[in-house]
């Protein structure tokens, strides 16, 4: 076992963390940026510089970390007199972050480890000042040995510090109510470092932290084991050929991909804000996951490359579950937090399971889930007992949406997200759909009888004279007038949810085989969704932004920024025309996913937009979370290798692959030519070759026989591609 791990560790060498570059996409196209954070993989300390976005000349001051993906920053610490700044000579990496100060000339470095986090700042003057500060109800105090604590309380529980000066200062407490500021200072000193712990435990467990983890001063060496650290992470993908700035592009989405879940353990203890208790336990606690973004791409990449962690992740959910009574699907340190719609630990655990990963217990976890579907209320952006909207659900198989200028009655619906009625309907008949699958793993036919007739639901809201998905009122009328590209306010939540209906027409990874029927076929679908790329906005591009701010990066009425998106370029292969899903994806690639500011289409969302690209750069993707099979794409590398925990190699070999030549000529995979565009994830797990012939015109005969389509129907059973 030593010796395959040391195998693994040499394989996964290479210094990869230096194509990431975290300020891509650190100016948003209408919405939230990114950020240039230092973390490690899945680590509690997350770091940014505070500021607008990626062109902001100033920063506020420096978080010691960032307790869930937008929600709150806890402490900061600012050097000077804790004013905000302008600055320049920025670097950013994953694991080193530096910045001078112009005024000051004040070189302020960072690095981190998993609950540690270390600063260190260089003074011309030789006067050392840095301001630490509660940026959430709290307070802190000076302790022995030029050390310092401190606590917040955010969301109805306590964050925690213990840091450390490298040498003597004066501490000044300077009490603003509710929270303190304090001024550490020391004369004749250019240099001053700043290590501290966090915890969501006590002040004595962040102390225990940080002498665990820098356990000796020492700023270069903490830095140099942070990079190797990445270097090992993003190692385990190998990338040759593409042009700099593609392995920019992905290496970075690799890195975004690889932050959350979050990993709150700390000396086999951790504190659930799900029960608000401290637990021990042998296995880690993961927080931090928003599934609605993240079951469609994320989780599966996490699947691939850390099963093991993927297993712990789930029973942390398990435990969430246990611990607070309901299945979370945005699941934060806090605890469940009531986020977008859906039931997507369902997709979640039975893609994992299908995959092998079975260390987890899933009797609990399908527990949850069921009861998620059929206790729990289906209505966005709410928790809690299902109600009377919920019932007539499961009676009549929709959710009802209002007529126009009919008022809302139900005081559960939310006032500003609304009964979204269209994609809660879709998306829990592909939770339920899920929920099936697992029922048949665990030998539970009544179950799964009852969830696949649930997960056919989708089928009565496609209105057939429209060829889309369009809401019905309550006596099963379709709503009349609509505008199914702009209609239902703000973000179309009266019908739909931050995107309209032509993206929610293709919301149906569980029964692409049924949509297409229902569309008349397999030819006037694929002019359908021909159509989707070309349908143009029918307004002004600012008239439709200021609607619909999430939908960004339009292609025709495609949008390439929000995450319903990702699976429709795919959907050309179960329809015989491949070529166009080659042709869509790398389109998309080249036009919205760049190396710059802008370099991101929408919201990134922890991870599930880079984890798009991930896949679909290496030349493959899960289109249905739940079944053990990915669709083959145009790779824009010319070989890709993925070192598998198991200590087996797949790879990829994309032959004459450029940009000009993108289409897929031939396929073999270990030896044996295929003509399907699809193969199992098993072929991954067991090591390989896929061997692709690429070219610059199209192969309209491979992947066109209805019998060579990837599984794409409501009735298929995953483990039937587990081998």
């Amino acid at each position: 076992m030593a010796v395959a791990v040391i195998s693994m560790l040499a394989r996964c060498a290479q210094a990869q963390v230096e194509y990431v570059d975290p300020t891509i996409g650190n100016v948003s196209i209408l919405l939230v940026p990114t950020r240039p954070a230092v973390y490690l993989p899945n680590s509690m300390v997350r770091m940014y510089p505070l500021r607008a976005d990626g062109v902001d000349d100033q920063i506020q001051s420096f978080p010691l970390t960032i307790s869930s993906h937008r929600i709150s920053e806890l402490f900061s610490i600012m050097p000077g007199n804790g004013n905000a700044s302008a600055f320049d000579q920025e670097k950013t990496t994953p694991y080193y972050y530096s910045a001078r100060f112009e005024t000051s000339g004040i070189l302020t470095e960072f690095t981190s480890t998993e609950r540690s986090g270390y600063f260190r700042f260089t003074f011309l003057d030789g006067k050392a000042s840095v301001v630490l500060a509660n940026r959430m109800p709290g307070d802190m105090k000076p302790q022995e040995g030029n050390a310092i604590s401190g606590e917040e309380r955010f969301d109805n529980m306590k964050a925690y510090v213990y840091g450390e000066f490298s040498g003597p200062v004066t501490l000044n407490v300077d009490d603003h109510g509710d929270s303190d500021r304090v001024t550490a200072s020391e004369q004749g000193t250019k240099t001053l470092e700043f290590r501290y712990g966090i915890s969501f435990i006590s002040v004595e467990q962040a102390k225990n932290n940080l002498h665990h983890e820098i356990p000796a001063w020492g700023f270069d060496n903490v830095k140099a084991a942070a990079k190797s650290r990445w270097n090992e992470a993003l190692g385990r993908i190998a990338v040759e050929g593409g042009t700099e700035a593609q392995r920019k592009v992905f290496y970075t989405a690799l890195y975004r991909s690889s932050e959350r879940m979050t990993n709150i353990t700390e000396d086999g203890r951790y504190y659930s804000g799900f029960d608000h208790q401290v637990h021990t336990d042998p296995r880690p606690f993961y927080v931090d996951n928003w599934l609605w973004d993240t079951f469609r791409a994320l989780e599966p990449l996490q699947t691939l490359l850390n099963p093991d962690m993927e297993a712990d992740k789930i029973q942390s959910y398990v435990r969430m579950y246990q611990q607070s009574g309901i299945m979370p699907t945005f699941a934060i340190v806090t605890g469940p937090y009531a986020c977008m719609n859906g039931n997507h630990a369902a997709p979640w655990f039975a893609d994992a399971w299908f995959k092998g990963v079975r260390n987890f217990d899933l009797q609990s976890a399908y527990e949850g889930v069921r009861k998620r579907s059929l206790e729990d209320t289906l209505l966005p952006w709410r928790l809690g007992p299902k109600g009377l909207l919920d019932d007539f659900y499961a009676a009549h198989g929709y959710m009802p949406a209002l007529r126009p200028g009919e008022k809302e009655t139900y005081p559960e619906v939310h006032p500003f997200e609304k009964r979204q009625p269209v994609p809660v309907t879709l998306e829990n008949s592909f939770d339920d759909w899920s929920i099936a699958q697992l029922a048949r793993a665990l030998n539970k036919p009544q179950d799964e009888e009852l969830f696949l007739q649930r997960a056919a639901n989708y089928r009565n809201l496609f209105r057939s004279d429209k060829a889309m998905m369009w809401p019905k009122d309550a006596e099963g009328k379709w709503i009349e007038p609509l505008d199914p590209k702009f209609d239902g306010g703000m973000g179309g939540r009266d019908y739909y949810d931050e995107n309209n209906g032509y993206t929610y027409t293709w919301d149906v990874v569980q029964d692409y085989d049924g949509l297409i029927a229902l569309m008349g076929g397999a030819q006037k679908a694929e002019a359908n969704l021909d159509q989707l790329f070309r349908e143009p906005l029918g307004r002004s591009r600012y008239e439709f932004q200021a609607k619909f701010p999430d939908s960004t990066s339009m292609v025709g009425q495609f949008s390439m920024g929000n995450e319903p998106s990702f699976a429709i370029p795919y959907i050309y292969d179960r329809l015989g025309a491949p070529w166009k899903t080659q042709a869509r994806v790398r389109m998309l690639l080249e036009s919205f996913f760049t190396d710059t500011l802008q370099g991101i289409p929408g919201d990134e969302d922890g991870g599930g937009m880079s984890a798009f690209v991930v896949f679909s750069m290496m030349g493959f993707y899960p289109v249905t979370p739940g079944i053990p099979a990915y669709d083959i794409v145009s790779p824009v590398f010319d070989k890709v290798t993925i070192h598998l925990r198991n200590g087996k190699d797949f790879i990829i070999n994309a032959n004459q692959t450029s940009r000009e030549n993108k289409y897929v000529q031939s396929i073999r995979l270990n030896g044996k030519s295929l003509h399907q565009v699809w193969f199992r994830h098993s072929d991954i797990d067991n090591g390989g070759t896929l061997e692709l012939m690429m070219g610059d015109t199209p192969n309209t005969s491979l992947g066109s026989s209805s019998d060579s389509f990837p599984p794409a129907s409501l009735k298929i059973h995953p483990e039937n591609y587990e081998r």
